[in-house]
């Protein structure tokens, strides 16, 4: 079959999780045999036509000039040029900028969109975007041929809202196995001396109620803050911790070895994502055999059910920095099966077989 992925900033990743998750998915199409197109911004570092033998298509990109609002002449360029090809199938993933240009998506494609999370919950956006969101919503459940859902929350959302079926399909993630502590001495970290996030520096990512707990805690344990702050509330949260020595902004990191290898290390993991579906850096740390302690809220149980510490309050916050400890008999057992969790129901090959199934229908 001839199938297109759109969406994306494009592969290789060098961005975020869905350009990750159209990284694997082309790769897994390929290897059994699909033709496979990937839509590129022009902006991408890597502008050849191929990669790994998927064709690229590489659109241009405005959004270094117009802000975000060029995220929908990005995504209005790759729909208009995907009429030129025939694609049996149009893997679309997301809806925040595309949805109201997919009336233009050719008749003969079907297109399957991934819904992604409940993007007008999120705080950093104002009433009218909020607004706009929910309409974009709307769109992409009347347009799309079919919808994935990758939370069991967000297809129930789905159904008690639209009374439609979604197909489940979760993200993937991989086990981690090469553990390496020597790249640990370039942040003068001890294995299991320090605990860590990562996330975008976004509200709902419950990063200040987080850190508000590192503060009160009577841990001398050094605590990683991993991501890029160089945005207003970045700079918010940088302005009101950095105080405290024993938190630690590193900015972003890319290198996965790196990432991982702190993530395995770590003493506990703090996961405060409140919105969306399933995260994609929830599932790496399970598969970096990370203990997890995790905002309170249903897209994160549905992930880790009772495998993890949860917390909706900064008091919650520190009884578990000042309590918890990762070598522990009860704490080995919920790392296990989350890292079984991961093997069994996350894995990369399982994801592409779901998706090309829903195609091939």
């Amino acid at each position: 079959m001839k199938i297109a992925i759109i969406g994306t900033r494009g592969i290789p990743n060098n961005y975020g999780g869905f350009e990750q998750l159209a990284e694997y998915l082309s790769l897994g199409f390929l290897k059994k045999g699909h033709e496979v197109f990937v839509y590129n911004s022009s902006r991408h570092k890597f502008q050849e036509k191929k990669w790994n033998g998927i064709n690229l298509i590489h659109q241009f990109d405005p959004e270094f000039i117009l802000g975000t609002i060029g995220q929908f002449f990005y995504d209005f360029n790759c729909i208009l040029n995907s009429r030129k090809h025939n694609f049996d199938a149009i893997i679309n993933l997301g809806y925040t900028s595309s949805s109201i240009f997919l009336w233009l998506f050719s008749k003969k494609s079907n297109i399957i969109t991934n819904m992604d999370g409940l993007e007008w919950k999120r705080s950093k956006y104002s009433k009218y975007v909020q607004r706009f969101l929910m309409f974009s919503e709307r769109l992409a459940v009347k347009k799309s041929t079919m919808l994935v859902a990758d939370s069991i929350a967000i297809q129930t959302y789905l159904f008690n809202k639209y009374n439609i079926k979604s197909h489940f399909i979760a993200y993937g993630a991989c086990l981690f196995e090469k553990e390496n502590p020597l790249i640990l001495n370039s942040f003068n970290l001890n294995p299991f001396s320090y605990s860590m996030l990562i996330a975008r520096m976004e509200p709902e990512n419950n990063i200040e109620m987080i850190l508000e707990g590192v503060v009160s805690s009577k841990s001398d344990n050094l605590f990683l803050v991993v991501g890029n702050y160089s945005n207003k509330f970045g700079a918010y949260l940088y302005s009101k911790f950095n105080f405290d020595k024993r938190i630690i902004f590193t900015g972003p990191i890319y290198d996965f070895e790196t990432i991982n290898n702190l993530r395995f290390f770590s003493n506990l993991y703090f996961h405060g994502h409140s919105v969306g579906g399933t995260n994609p850096s929830l599932l790496e740390a399970m598969g970096c055999k990370a203990l997890i302690c995790a905002h309170n809220n249903e897209f994160n149980m549905s992930v880790l059910g009772s495998n993890c510490y949860y917390f909706d309050s900064n008091k919650e916050v520190i009884k578990i920095l000042d309590e918890t400890n990762k070598s522990s008999e009860i704490n080995q057992l919920f790392i296990n099966n989350n890292y079984l969790n991961i093997k069994d129901n996350y894995s990369w090959e399982k994801i592409i077989n779901q998706y090309e199934n829903l195609i091939i229908k």
